[in-house]
């Protein structure tokens, strides 16, 4: 039954004015990444160009050998050549970051940070405000659940960065992300503070839910990742074949990590959280026959998950078969998140079934 709990007025007005408080910081934080990207631009980092220039020409140089005329020891001096990693990308060094290695640029980036955390802690705030005002999880419509997935991505981000991750280049595009998601939950999915619907009224709604979210802001920092992979491979690629990219291309992705970095962590981050993806379908599942008295009944949603269980499993596979890795195992990485999109807005907002009960 739905529960009887009113609801507090009063919190839910000031998780409103947090979750706008959170918006307006945030946005310092986007300024403040912009200059953090420009100033860095300015330094001459070149760390990809030099490290491609070493590669051996077609024809390698021959071999010196020094022979002792005593019968002493060989000394040969080979030449140092760059070879092609397991991803598809040449072993090149890892750019300095988004900073670009200037001092400038490193200030602004700490000040981005800064106002990250602190929109992050004002978002959170936000959120659990909601929760308390009906006293039950913040997740029961899409307007929650937008609020509550973006600050879990945030909240990702930082802990990477607290774990001494190389992630900063994350910030600019997670920032612009997350001030679009509540730009959308505040203009078009907002919804009134209130109780749960029968179907809701469940200690499933915090496991099935929670874990959803958490495997959504996880395959959206996998996400940017795999993208900036695509950008910063054929970077790589015109550099050895000789290209001129343009001085923007060079600036910005100059500083990115090296094209087999970026592969590297995209495929770990997917691979850790697509087991407790597959366990989130399993506690829909689980759910559903409770809630419906049917495990599955190929309701849109239901079906949507199972395709991007699918395309998660693929792209996974494909990292394991020869041939299938780098830029093509990418591209299944990206429709499996597009799946996750469309199973998120498409399904909820265009497509009838039974879980549009909550509106949005």
């Amino acid at each position: 039954m739905i529960l009887a709990a009113t609801t507090n007025e009063s919190l839910a007005r000031m998780s409103d004015l947090l979750i706008y408080s959170s918006m307006a910081v945030y946005t310092l934080a986007f300024f403040a990444h912009i200059a953090e990207w420009v100033f860095g631009s300015r330094s001459k980092v070149g760390r990809t160009a030099a490290a491609l220039t070493q590669q051996a020409p077609a024809a390698a140089p021959a071999v010196t050998v020094q022979v002792k005329k005593a019968g002493g020891t060989t000394v040969l001096d080979k030449p140092k050549v760059v070879t092609r990693s397991a991803a598809g990308t040449r072993d090149v060094p890892d750019g300095p970051g988004a900073a670009g290695g200037t001092v400038q640029g490193d200030l602004y980036g700490r000040i981005a940070v800064s106002l990250t955390v602190l929109a992050f802690l004002v978002e959170a705030s936000g959120v659990v405000a909601r929760a308390l005002s009906v006293q039950r999880a913040p997740w029961g419509n899409m307007y929650e659940f937008s609020t509550t997935f973006s600050t879990v991505a945030v909240g990702a981000y930082l802990g990477f960065l607290l774990a001494k991750k190389n992630v900063r280049w994350i910030g600019l595009p997670l920032v612009t992300t997350v001030l679009l998601d509540l730009g959308m939950a505040v203009t078009w999915l907002k919804t009134p503070s209130d109780q749960l619907v029968p179907a809701l009224d469940s200690y499933w709604l915090w496991i099935h839910v929670s874990t959803a979210i958490f495997c959504g802001a996880v395959f959206y920092i996998g996400a940017v990742a795999t993208l900036l992979y695509l950008f910063r491979d054929s970077y790589e690629n015109k550099l050895a074949t000789g290209g001129n990219p343009g001085s923007f291309a060079r600036s910005v992705l100059e500083r990115l990590p090296a094209a087999a970095s970026l592969d590297k962590f995209a495929y770990r981050v997917n691979a850790a959280v697509f087991p407790l993806w597959t366990f989130t379908i399993i506690a829909g599942a689980i759910w559903a026959g409770d809630a419906w008295g049917r495990y599955w009944g190929w309701d849109a949603k239901e079906v949507w998950s199972f395709i991007t269980w699918v395309g998660y499993a693929a792209y996974l596979h494909a990292r394991a078969t020869a041939g299938w890795k780098g830029r093509k195992a990418a591209y299944i990485a990206l429709i499996a998140f597009g799946c996750f999109l469309f199973n998120y807005y498409g399904v909820n907002i265009f497509v009838s079934s039974k879980h549009s009960y909550a509106g949005v």
